[in-house]
């Protein structure tokens, strides 16, 4: 593992595939630009619309996107994540997976996990999400993919963040940067998402590369923002705030093994 750049992009998706791809490879260009190695893309970066929009246009939004992926890895010679698209069952065609994938800049996949923990839940502003109607949940943890120079890499997507047996699989697996790529609704975002980042980061020490959603999708559909990267101290090296845009920071081997001298939790750990 060497110094790099990486950056967490955030942006508005919308039912409109094309749309959102070019609003994507826009910024993946700027961050291109500015020196980026590694670059996360969020969760539903290629669509994010009605439940049965999504059903219907499934196979088209996976092909798609995984097409995306593979051209702009080849044309800008970076590892991109893309955090979160619709894959079809091939026993259900009522539900998709919430699969996210990694790809390196020949255009190979490096991996590819299924979210394993969907989100059903009554939100206190009136929104109420339903994910399992229309989502198969994956079965088995995420990987950690080593990408020689870019590090260890662990992946997961958005809900999982609520759960650390998740980040403690991948720290156990040696992973030394880790996706948590999101669509964060923006009534729980403003009280949990910053502090949840810096969670997994400090108890795991190891870099956060947090992509996001942000603002009006469609209808009363909302995302928090904030894309950012953290280090394994917790702090936060860059953020977007609410703004369409990418966070561009360092990742830096030295500061990831100074931290985990300074504070070897993982090796102090009692119970498996």
């Amino acid at each position: 593992m060497k110094p790099y750049l990486a950056a967490a992009v955030c942006m508005t998706s919308t039912p409109d595939i094309d749309h959102n791809l070019a609003q994507a490879e826009e910024l993946i260009e700027l961050a291109v630009n500015q020196g980026a190695k590694l670059i996360g893309l969020p969760e539903n970066f290629s669509f994010l619309g009605k439940n049965e929009e999504k059903i219907a246009q499934a196979d088209n939004i996976a092909s798609k996107s995984e097409k995306f992926l593979i051209r702009m890895a080849q044309r800008f010679q970076v590892t991109i994540l893309g955090g979160g698209f619709p894959t079809p069952l091939v026993e259900d065609k009522s539900k998709v997976h919430n699969t996210a994938v990694l790809v390196a800049p020949n255009g190979l996949e490096l991996a590819r996990y299924q979210k394993v923990h969907l989100f059903d839940v009554n939100v206190p502003d009136g929104n109420k999400y339903d994910e399992s109607s229309t989502v198969m949940a994956g079965n088995t943890f995420p990987s950690v993919c080593d990408v020689g120079d870019l590090g260890k890499l662990g992946l997961s997507i958005c809900y999982d963040v609520r759960f650390p047996e998740v980040f403690r699989h991948l720290s156990q697996e040696g992973a030394e940067v880790i996706f948590i790529p999101a669509a964060f609704t923006a009534y729980t975002g403003k009280d949990h998402w910053q502090v949840l980042l810096q969670a997994r980061a400090i108890e795991n020490t190891a870099y956060i590369i947090a992509p996001a959603q942000t603002g009006n999708h469609y209808a009363r559909r909302c995302s928090h923002g904030h894309a950012m990267i953290i280090d394994p101290w917790g702090c936060i090296l860059n953020s977007t705030g609410s703004q369409i845009g990418i966070a561009l920071a360092e990742i830096n081997p030295q500061r990831l093994q100074q931290v985990r001298i300074q504070m070897p939790s993982l090796r102090h750990r009692v119970f498996n």
